[in-house]
This record gives C-alpha cells, structure tokens and sequence, in this order.
C-alpha cells in the first residue's frame, strides 16, 4: 500500500511506539488519526505531525469501551472519507507473581490488550470492507511467543493479539478480500515510557530488558509493513533469536528468560512499591507522554551497530591478510 496520503488511525498513540509511529507516518505523508486516553498528549502530538505538512486529528478514546472506537472510526471517515490503515497499539500491563496480582488487574489487562484490539479490528475491518481495501496492525510482543514470568497477563494477551490475526487473516482468505491484510508486530523490548506505567506488585522496581531497542525502530517496521504487508514481524534481532530458540528447544528457552526476567527486568538495587499503575488512569507525567523512556534505546542499538562494524572491518583486513 502507498503511505502517501493514506488514512491512518493509532491507538495508545500518547507516548512511546503510537507516538513515534504517528510521526513516522505523519513524516511518511499520511494524514493521522490518534487515539488515546491522554487528551493534553494528543494535542501535543497532532501539533508535531502537522509540522511534516499533513493533516492530524486527536480523538480522546478508552479502547475498552467499544462505543469509543465506533466514534473513533465514524469521525475518522466523517473528516476524511476512509481508513486505509489501523494501527491497535494500546496496551497495559502489570509486573506481579500470578498470585499476589488482584483479580481486577489480571482482568482489566486482558479487556485493554485483548478486547481493545477485538474492537478496533471490527471497526476497522468493517470500514475497509466497505472500501475493499485496506492494512490492520496489530502490536503483539515477543512475550507472545516466549511468555515471561511476573506479567502473566500480559504474556496470555499477546499470544491471544497472535492468534486473532492468524484467524482474521483466515476469515479474508475465506471472504475472498484480496486487498485487506492483517499485519502482527512482535517487538522486543523497546525504550519507551511503558516500564514506567506498569502496575507493580514485586517490590522490586521495573525497569527494561536488555537488548534495549528504540520506539522508532518498530514504527518504521510498522510502516515498513504497511507498504509490503507480511503475516508476522519481529522487531530486534534479540526478538527474533528467541522465536527461533523458542521452537527449537522450548523448555530451555523459557528457563532462559525466566532468568534474564528476574535478574534483569526488576531492579535488585531500587524497591518499589505496590501500585495499579495506568490501568485505570492514564499517567499526569509530562515524561509519560514521550516517544522515549530515557532508557537509552537508540544509544545502545548505535553501539551493537558500531561494534558489529568494527568486527565486520576486523574480520575482513584478517582476511586479506590471510588471502596475501
């Protein structure tokens, strides 16, 4: 599909992969719909995608609340004619041993991340049937494929976000809709606010899994996907060799990250304590509201590109040398 002066909606576009998505559309030439439950971030945001010369709406939206995506869908065709594509991005989480999370919080993880996507995906496949064309992206995580432990909720709402594209993509296989393409997009773990919103029942303070990636990274994945649709894609080379490890020995693979999680993915210097996060209010946080979670993503992935070179620069003059 032509980026250019396509239609695109966004959702949980306040801060992090939503938000450096709609800039890389917005740069891309497309015209963006964004979505959130943050109102003051959104404005912000449509303020920065008009800078590249496109047009940009901001549309206050709780995904769980199917009447709210509707709306969101209804203004976007009513501003401007259709949905060439739709990005379900929005998602929470909670890092908590499986028996210390409260029932409420496991629940409201699921209806955010499973059902918000159930219901961007009718509103949007409703639309792009009426056109006869269009991309659905759908924002997984490479825990849908390797869960990890403490954020059980959020690992089973993953694969299910898998699995509703591989049935979707079937269903329009079925209906015979050759130009309608559902696209999941599995990062790694990127640098974005998201560790800050969790909910945390560990008492140990959350913090990224290395290898560390940048927001803008996926998005250009995501538009990249949007030009030559393709089932599954895995952001981050880490991503990717653990699918991999992951169906050639899974027990093992699933001890690996049940490791790294522990040593890695909670702080054993900084407590925490308990808290419900953003799962039922967004973060007041101007920081909260950013592409970046201040992690470091693009620094590091800098430094494995430039080591990666200078090892590629070393082994080819060992070569020569060899060769002469």
């Amino acid at each position: 599909m032509r980026v250019k002066g396509s239609v695109v909606v966004i959702t949980g576009a306040a801060s992090g992969i939503g938000r450096a998505t709609a800039l890389r559309f917005a740069a891309e030439g497309a015209t963006v719909v964004v979505a959130s439950r943050r109102a003051k971030a959104l404005a912000t945001l449509t303020e920065e995608c008009r800078r590249h010369g496109v047009e940009a709406l901001g549309v206050p939206t709780d995904v769980t609340d199917a009447t709210a995506v509707d709306e969101l869908a209804r203004r976007t065709v009513e501003r401007f004619g259709r949905i060439d594509v739709w990005v379900n991005n929005a998602a929470v989480t909670f890092f908590s041993p499986f028996l210390k999370v409260p029932v409420e919080d496991f629940r409201r993880v699921l209806d955010v991340n499973v059902m918000g996507y159930v219901h961007g995906a009718r509103a949007a496949l409703t639309q792009m049937q009426l056109q006869g064309a269009g991309v659905l992206v759908n924002v997984a995580s490479i825990v849908g494929e390797v869960p990890q432990p403490y954020t059980s909720a959020y690992s089973v709402s993953k694969a299910a976000v898998r699995a509703l594209g591989a049935s979707l993509r079937s269903e329009l296989l079925l209906d015979r809709e050759k130009h309608i393409d559902v696209v999941t997009v599995l990062p790694a773990t990127i640098d974005t606010p998201f560790f800050r919103h969790a909910a945390n029942y560990t008492g140990r303070e959350v913090v990224p899994m290395p290898p560390l990636y940048s927001p803008q990274r996926v998005a250009r994945a995501i538009v990249k996907a949007v030009e030559s649709p393709r089932r599954e894609v895995v952001v981050g080379p880490a991503g990717r060799q653990f699918a991999v490890q992951h169906r050639v020995a899974p027990g093992t693979t699933e001890a690996m990250m049940a490791v790294q999680t522990d040593r890695t993915h909670l702080s054993r210097h900084n407590a925490a304590p308990d808290s419900p996060g953003n799962l039922y209010s967004p973060s007041s946080e101007p920081r909260d509201a950013e592409v970046e979670g201040g992690w470091g993503g693009r620094r590091r992935t800098a430094q494995r590109r430039l080591a990666l070179l200078g090892l590629a620069v070393g082994t080819g003059v060992v070569l020569r040398r060899a060769l002469r």
